[in-house]
């Protein structure tokens, strides 16, 4: 696997591969885990050639989040991806990827809003502006993005189609663990007790999936049946709500296809989930 540091780096290399290549990209922070390794064996079965990315992306950290503390085992993420046959991995710092009077940002305007966008101001907006320009500075076929972050995944998508980028998105499947917790690069925040009760995030979706298949679709019931699974443990809810998958439009009566959404902390953690009905 080569390792890219710098933009002039990385354009070299592109412009170095044979015209009309299959090109997969999986952009991520880093701190890499199943779910991430699923969507780089997904390209590479698709793609003639799979290209990673790991840069915690500072734009998308608010003011008291996690940036500083953020996991960075580099030199394990090398040797996973190279177990997996990645063939680049472009990893620069902060300074390559935006220009030290750089005063442009991307703004989607309305699958951003809700949920994640309603408590972590401007977190998205720092997302669009380093995906885009990952596309851009890349130019993939194909680039994979994870399930987990549902909501991440809509806006990428909106924000795609809404300015003609010239490339395919996929959604890989969320990867759990055998308890049922989604696999997260914060799940290492976790103590020993959290994660023994952080699973229970991931049962009362699925409490909420089994009520709907029974019959209830009422929305704001099967929220409220959530909501009441995690108030028997340490979880504080940030919020529990459904939605339309790709819009992220309230859904008021539960129907096949809507997605649940959730995120809760439990201690300083914040973990967030989803299901689709």
């Amino acid at each position: 696997m080569k390792i890219l540091r710098t933009r002039s780096e990385l354009r070299s290399h592109r412009e170095g591969l044979a015209p009309g290549v299959r090109l997969g990209l999986v952009p991520t922070m880093g701190a890499l885990h199943e779910g991430h390794l699923s969507l780089v064996r997904q390209a590479a079965l698709e793609c003639d050639q799979v290209w990673a990315t790991i840069f915690v992306n500072p734009l998308q950290f608010g003011a008291n989040e996690d940036l500083s503390r953020y996991p960075r085992p580099f030199e394990r993420d090398v040797a996973l991806l190279e177990s997996v046959d990645c063939d680049v991995l472009f990893a620069p710092e902060a300074s390559e990827v935006y220009h030290p009077d750089s005063s442009t940002r991307v703004i989607e305007s309305h699958v951003s809003q809700p949920l994640c966008g309603s408590v972590r101001p401007g977190h998205f907006e720092g997302v669009t502006t380093v995906v885009l320009k990952l596309l851009n500075l890349v130019q993939p076929s194909d680039a994979y993005f994870g399930q987990k972050d549902a909501q991440q995944c809509a806006v990428i998508e909106r924000m795609v189609r809404d300015l003609d980028v010239p490339v395919r998105l996929h959604r890989g499947a969320t990867i759990r663990e055998a308890s049922g917790l989604a696999m997260s690069s914060r799940n290492v925040y976790l103590s020993e007790d959290e994660r023994r009760v952080a699973p229970r995030l991931a049962a009362a979706l699925d409490a909420m999936v089994i009520a709907f298949q029974q019959g209830q679709t009422g929305g704001r019931e099967l929220e409220q049946l959530g909501r009441q699974q995690l108030e028997a443990t340490p979880f504080e809810v940030q919020y529990l709500e459904i939605r339309d998958t790709l819009t992220l439009e309230r859904v008021e009566k539960a129907r096949k296809g809507a997605t649940v959404f959730a995120a809760a902390f439990l201690g300083r953690t914040r973990l967030i989930d989803n299901r689709q009905f």
